[in-house]
């Protein structure tokens, strides 16, 4: 069957979606303004299930020989007390890896992220991807629960936990002290905001993520790169304040906007995906956090 794509629906459909998956939007409401570009037979109840995640084929598998994977438990005193998160790194490393903490969106520590860390792990990396849903039970498996649990979290407290998730990397003993930071959507704007706290995370890297208050930006002393979708119009409305904040601070960084996109681009679960948009910017990203990160 041929995979759908964001151009099999119509524009309003995607700010509508966009505007869901966010909370923006309820699922009723979603439902309500979405009918009215139903066509073809099509209802609005189809065009959100096709639009919605499937995990059903991932790029790296769990059981993959390459790499070795496991749930980890971190103490994060100020945070939540506790965080857990999936530890990977490759079977074949020779000596100490730099480590690559992975950020999920907003439902948690789903399958597809859970991907993006093994792929990181393949790439040479150490991989954790902590869950921020974990004091609240964890992913709970429906991405609609995700999201709803989400909203429930003390952001603060999360914040914490994400700032420990990064200390742990730090002084994992297979890592070489060296800690670059990956995020996707919630995860982009935490890729954004941990280097206004932790100076020595060595590279950041965030995915259409919300930027940090521009006052914020002179703490910033790590190399950033930032991917942005053309037609997200919400995430793009932050950039010209954070690129004047970061040429003022005199922060290396680097900005790329891929023609044609959605937010959400990179995640090969949904009909947003770009294939070749998504190869691109991780194609970037492996090479900046090689660079960057002594790999």
């Amino acid at each position: 069957m041929t995979r759908l794509t964001a151009k099999d629906f119509d524009p309003e459909v995607m700010k509508l979606f966009d505007k869901y998956v966010h909370g923006q939007l309820d699922r009723r409401g979603f439902l309500n303004q979405a009918g009215r570009y139903a066509v073809g037979g099509a209802t609005a109840a189809t065009m959100l299930s096709a639009l919605s995640p499937s995990f059903a084929a991932q790029m790296v598998a769990p059981t993959d020989p390459r790499i070795t994977a496991t749930f980890v438990e971190v103490p994060s005193p100020q945070g939540y007390g506790t965080l857990r998160g999936y530890l990977v790194q490759p079977v074949n490393a020779k000596g100490k890896l730099p480590t690559v903490l992975v950020v999920h969106e907003n439902r948690g520590l789903n399958p597809h992220i859970e991907d993006i860390a093994r792929r990181v792990a393949l790439d040479g990396f150490v991989a954790f991807a902590p869950d921020a849903l974990f004091p609240l039970g964890g992913y709970p498996g429906d991405e609609d629960k995700a999201r709803a649990l989400f909203a429930k979290l003390d952001q603060t407290k999360t914040r914490a936990d994400f700032v420990a998730a990064a200390q742990y990397l730090k002084a994992h003993p297979k890592g070489t002290g060296k800690v670059g930071v990956v995020g996707f959507c919630y995860g982009g704007g935490i890729a954004n905001y941990l280097p206004t706290v932790l100076p020595d995370v060595g590279a950041a890297v965030a995915f259409y993520g919300a930027q940090p208050p521009a006052a914020e930006v002179p703490k910033i002393k790590t190399p950033m790169q930032i991917h942005d979708a053309e037609k997200d119009e919400r995430i793009r409305a932050g950039w010209p304040a954070y690129e004047a904040a970061l040429k003022a601070a005199n922060v290396q960084y680097q900005y790329f906007v891929y023609p044609g996109t959605e937010h959400g681009f990179n995640n090969d679960t949904t009909p947003r995906y770009d294939e070749a948009a998504a190869k691109l910017a991780w194609q970037r990203t492996i090479e900046f956090f090689k660079t960057r990160l002594g790999a």
